[in-house]
């Protein structure tokens, strides 16, 4: 069955749609950054953030569309589904956390917030390269492995800065039980989307093991 799969004509612009997520995913990461910078551009940078996870949403929709239509697909309908999910689920948490920055009314960011922001735009431009890298997986599986290892080293200093991120928090907000609330909310959000970006670096990795 693989020799007559390689003979029939597979639909590649999955690899194009993949490609084209992830660079959503890097604009909303850096309008994520722009609003923990705080001030007056708050309400602006949600408005992005919610501008992309609208974006993101077509192309789910187009993709999960397509593996229904196509015959022949590079690799597994279900790593497909699986992908787009991660890389839709990572756009959506960040839309997750300018809502509830929304909902309170924040202005104000601690260093820690802004660090995590820091953290999601790096683990993006990998995801980034990861999308671009995997049209020809065999070829790029070295640097696929390293990008996949520095996600994760990027999710483990995420868990840091969440922890000291609320420590700091706890021992600002002892007078203040709304502020404490309202910040160990937007902590949660943001470490999540570290998470996320962690679910499709371990879903490209997946596919990896499995086509070597």
């Amino acid at each position: 069955m693989r020799w007559f799969q390689a003979l029939m004509p597979r639909e590649d612009s999955f690899f194009e749609q993949f490609v084209a997520h992830a660079r959503v995913l890097v604009k909303g990461a850096e309008a994520l950054r722009d609003l923990l910078n705080g001030g007056a551009g708050v309400a602006a940078a949600c408005a992005v953030i919610v501008q992309h996870e609208e974006e993101a949403d077509e192309i789910t929709r187009a993709v999960m569309l397509k593996v229904r239509r196509t015959f022949i697909t590079p690799f597994d309908r279900s790593d497909i589904r699986d992908l787009t999910t991660s890389l839709d689920d990572a756009i959506d948490q960040m839309q997750k956390t300018a809502k509830a920055i929304t909902l309170y009314g924040m202005s104000e960011f601690r260093p820690e917030m802004r660090e995590l922001g820091d953290l999601a735009i790096q683990a993006a431009y990998l995801t980034l390269e990861a999308t671009e890298l995997l049209r020809d997986m065999r070829r790029n599986a070295e640097r696929l492995n390293a990008i996949g290892e520095a996600v994760t080293r990027i999710e483990n200093r995420s868990d840091e800065v969440y922890d000291a991120g609320m420590k700091a928090l706890f021992k600002a907000s002892q007078d203040k039980p709304m502020a404490f609330i309202a910040g160990a909310e937007v902590f949660d959000h943001l470490e999540k989307v570290i998470d996320r970006f962690e679910d499709v670096s371990n879903g490209i990795s997946g596919i990896l093991i499995e086509h070597l």
